[in-house]
């Protein structure tokens, strides 16, 4: 085996370490019976029966769900129509205002958005008495104001990359542009809309920033709570907390790589 090839084993376990030691050593001492977060005592599962009768995290962390699906869903309706016009439409009038609104809230940072978006908030509640306090439903636009890039993004990638002869194809056999998008486009960009579902997720669940700015009384998000809590000092029961998420995301990730994978062959399979 040639040096190169040993140096670059050791590189690459040497990044696989960094990133998955901690995660490793979070499920274990979940496990841990002792208060103190790392000092390893005996196996036990007190603080997954602990976190089952903590409300304030349950309540949060089901709202954050709530949240992060209903902005993974509008992001990707919204986002891919936004990528389609960007890899599809040419340079029309106004295409360069469209393509910096549309890259803005990547580059923007987050305190500026969850600023400007709390000022928009408070401004409309004065003047038209919408939305009459902040909650679920201005935190879910910030995060889709967020996540839409990254969406319209990885689409505009994966739509410029396809074969434009199945489309013409499509309508030289008499099928609307309509018809094509949604029975030709959206089924060979499938792996992008997951991909961008997936990113969307996350992005909503791990918000802090911006929910901070837009969350009010009674809507109190997972990363808001374990913020306030991890600066009074660490607690076992987010040890629990992260293991099952960890769990969660574990097994959609595999199951989203194995319908991406499906698709690939099928579409291998169309184009030969």
């Amino acid at each position: 085996m040639k040096p190169n090839r040993y140096l670059q084993i050791v590189a690459l376990g040497i990044g696989f370490l960094f990133l998955y030691i901690p995660i490793v050593s979070l499920v274990v001492y979940s496990f841990n019976e002792s208060q103190l977060v790392t000092v390893w005592t005996k196996f036990s599962v007190r603080w997954y029966q602990a976190l089952l009768e903590d409300d304030e995290l349950i309540a949060a962390a089901w709202l954050s769900l709530r949240i992060g699906l209903l902005t993974a869903f509008a992001s990707v309706f919204i986002g891919t129509w936004a990528g389609f016009v960007l890899a599809r439409m040419g340079r029309f009038r106004g295409f360069t205002l469209y393509t910096g609104m549309i890259n803005a809230p990547l580059v923007i940072p987050e305190v500026i958005q969850g600023i400007s978006l709390l000022l928009l908030f408070v401004e409309m509640g004065k003047w038209l008495g919408w939305p009459a306090e902040r909650g679920i439903f201005t935190i879910w636009i910030g995060h889709v104001m967020l996540c839409i890039s990254y969406v319209a993004i990885i689409v505009q990638s994966r739509v410029r990359d396809l074969n434009p002869s199945l489309e013409e194809a499509a309508l030289d056999l008499g099928a609307t542009p309509f018809r094509v998008f949604f029975a030709v486009t959206l089924p060979l960009i499938s792996q992008a809309l997951v991909a961008g579902w997936l990113l969307s997720f996350t992005l909503s669940i791990d918000d802090l920033v911006l929910s901070a700015f837009l969350s009010g009384p009674g809507s109190t998000t997972l990363p808001l709570v374990v913020f306030s809590r991890v600066r009074l000092g660490l607690n076992p029961e987010m040890n629990a907390l992260a293991t099952l998420f960890i769990s969660v995301v574990t097994v959609g990730v595999v199951v989203a790589n194995r319908f991406m994978q499906n698709a690939e062959r099928r579409r291998l399979a169309m184009a030969m």
